[in-house]
This record gives structure tokens, C-alpha cells and sequence, in this order.
């Protein structure tokens, strides 16, 4: 039985690709990757039902495909691949951490990985398995920030956890301008209006069409995870109304 309330008992956290480089400019870093797990292990303990959309932009960012000569839509797929092999590196630092998961693509690759299945997906999360998807949407064009916000409203989740490297959305770039104050709360239309870039402009539309609220914060603080479940104002709350 959990020893705290739970505030939010069915979640979808979204993490960067980069967010597991940690001070290295490519790849995982190893002690990121554990770091990472144990927190979503934590609440996972708690009962908390989880979803988890990678991004791939350690590995490659398909925006950056024509630098390499390559078509937007082949960069995406790239892209796409590079989500895979960080959500098989995600799974099996929580199968460390003692938490049962499950990696579910939106591409065929049966070898690899389960096919995304929405019904799937949900009786994984019935039987407590935390459920990591891959690949995006499967289509080009579209960001994981859009592949959270949609796969967060199929399996039901009460919220969107975005997570960063820092403490959540800023005026300005925190790191090119040290004077960038927080926001505790914003509104969708908040977001949408001042091109905030903390999350791609799709994903936001899209969460306040079905009034998905976002959760924007940092993933490195230990213990943010087990606030938010708890109920705790941990970053930056985007909903329908500021508070």
C-alpha cells in the first residue's frame, strides 16, 4: 500500500533524449539512465500506473536531417530509431530497478518490441506494468512532444509530466539570461500566445483540446516524481485557467 496519498494515480512522463546525456554531448550517459529509472521506479512502487514517450535527440533530431543531406521525412524515421534504442536502454534500467515494464512501438518491429495497441498499452498498465512507447506517432512531421500529448489522452492519464533540465517555464532562456523568472502556472492560450518553446505548439493544442494539463519540471531534482504524485506545486502547471 502507498504511504503517501496519491494526488494522480495514472500519469504519462515525457523525457528528452537529452535529458539522459547527461554531461556528455551524445548518447546515455550510464549513471543518468539509472538516475532517470529509480526516479520512475519510485512512484511506480507507489502503485502510480505510467506511461513514458523518449525523445531521440541524443541520438539524432530529424529537424537536423538536411545537414546531413537527408530529406525531412527520412530524418524523421531516423529519428524515430533513435527513440527505440533509448526506450530499450529506459527499460532495462528499471527491469534493474526491480520494475516491470513493457516497450511498445508505433513502427513494426516485432523482434524488438511490442506493436503500439492502445488495448494493449491499457491492460499492461492494469497489471501495473509500466509502458514505455517508441517511435513517436510512427509518422513523420510530428514531434514525441505531440506523441505524449496523444498517447497521455489514450491510455487515460490525469496528467502529462514533462520533464527538463530545469525547473520549469521560464520568461527566458534561464541559461543565456540569469535574470528569467519561473512561472508557477500558465494557460494553454498563455503558452500558444507568447510561442513559449518548452513544448512543441502541437502537443500544447492538442493536450487543451481534451484539457490534459501539463506539469513542466525537473527531472534531476530527486524526489520531484513523488511530490507531483503526493500533490505537491512542483515546476510549472499549464492548464485551462492560471492560478
Amino acid at each position: 500500500m502507498p504511504e503517501i496519498p496519491l494526488h494522480f494515480k495514472r500519469v504519462l512522463l515525457k523525457l528528452s533524449g537529452e535529458a539522459l546525456m547527461g554531461s556528455q554531448s551524445y548518447g546515455i550517459e550510464p549513471a543518468v539512465l539509472k538516475e532517470v529509472a529509480s526516479e520512475i521506479a519510485s512512484i511506480h512502487r507507489l502503485g502510480v500506473r505510467i506511461g513514458v514517450v523518449v525523445g531521440g535527440g541524443n541520438i539524432f533530431r530529424g529537424l537536423h536531417a538536411s545537414s546531413y543531406g537527408v530529406g525531412r521525412i527520412a530524418g524523421d524515421f531516423m529519428g524515430m530509431l533513435a527513440t527505440i534504442i533509448n526506450s530499450l536502454a529506459l527499460a532495462e534500467a528499471l527491469k534493474l530497478a526491480e520494475a516491470e515494464v513493457r516497450t511498445m512501438t508505433a513502427i513494426d518491429m516485432i523482434k524488438i518490441a511490442e506493436p503500439y495497441v492502445r488495448d494493449r498499452a491499457l491492460n499492461h498498465l492494469s497489471k501495473n506494468r509500466i509502458v514505455i512507447f517508441g517511435a513517436g506517432t510512427g509518422n513523420p512531421y510530428f514531434t514525441t512532444d505531440t506523441a505524449a500529448a496523444l498517447r497521455a489522452m489514450e491510455i487515460d492519464a490525469q496528467v502529462l509530466l514533462k520533464a527538463t533540465k530545469v525547473d520549469g517555464v521560464y520568461d527566458a532562456d534561464p541559461e543565456k539570461e540569469p535574470s528569467a523568472r519561473p512561472f508557477s502556472s500558465l494557460s494553454y492560450n498563455e503558452v500558444l500566445k507568447r510561442n513559449l518553446k518548452i513544448m512543441d505548439l502541437t502537443a500544447v493544442s492538442l493536450a487543451m483540446s481534451q484539457n490534459l494539463p501539463i506539469m513542466v519540471f525537473n527531472l534531476r531534482k530527486k524526489g520531484s516524481l513523488e511530490k507531483i504524485i503526493a500533490g505537491e506545486r512542483v515546476g510549472t502547471l499549464i492548464a485551462g485557467e492560471t492560478s
